[in-house]
């Protein structure tokens, strides 16, 4: 199984890319997002690689790292969410604002993608909660995300959103829902949020 590739690029197209390794040309499924940090043709590409073997052909999806590679697995546990589905969740949004969206619960945020309807998004954002929540090292991870001003709704302190879950935590509320909580009340808060601002508005969130 090829798990990496590094060579030259030799063409590149909407969704994919060829990658000469040795004289040997790869063709690369890619997201969007990746596709744009691609080098000039004929520089040096380095991807991590999944790869699909099904009767009728063999499948190479390439990857700018880890974190998009794990997403794009992730995904593909949720009915209805296939490959190229996965891969257009991933041209649309990064790994950190997936994590955000995730947590927050923003079904209106996962309709953005093409293909994607309400019953898939639905599913999305109730199966994956709690996986998204295990993929984080806990509520400096987390916080850190919400306080990426490049993130949907980020710009929050960090320590600020660290505290408020680890408030909602000590308070019995599951690390998820705490989460998902904190998100959303930043969402709603904007960077002037505060600990006290961010655990009422989670508060409010979780008996909704």
């Amino acid at each position: 199984m090829i798990a990496k590739l590094t060579g030259k690029l030799d063409s590149i197209g909407e969704d994919w890319a060829i990658i000469d390794v040795g004289g040997v040309g790869y063709l690369v499924f890619c997201s969007a997002r990746t596709l744009r940090v691609m080098p000039e043709i004929g520089g040096t590409a380095g991807l991590h690689i999944e790869t699909h073997v099904r009767e009728d052909h063999i499948h190479l999806y390439g990857f700018q790292n880890v974190a998009e590679r794990s997403w794009f697995l992730l995904l593909q546990t949720v009915q209805g969410v296939g490959a190229k589905v996965a891969l257009a969740f991933l041209s649309l949004y990064s790994s950190e604002e997936l994590t955000q969206i995730i947590a927050a619960g923003d079904k209106t945020a996962l309709t953005r993608v093409s293909g994607v309807g309400p019953k898939v998004a639905s599913r999305v954002a109730t199966e994956l909660k709690d996986k998204v929540a295990k993929m984080d090292l806990g509520p400096v991870a987390f916080a850190a995300q919400v306080s990426n001003p490049s993130v949907a709704g980020g710009g929050v302190p960090q320590a600020a959103a660290g505290d408020a879950v680890s408030a909602l935590v000590n308070l019995g509320y599951g690390r998820a829902d705490a989460f998902g909580a904190v998100a959303a009340a930043a969402r709603a808060l904007g960077p002037d949020a505060t600990v006290e601002t961010l655990i009422t508005a989670g508060l409010k969130e979780l008996a909704a």
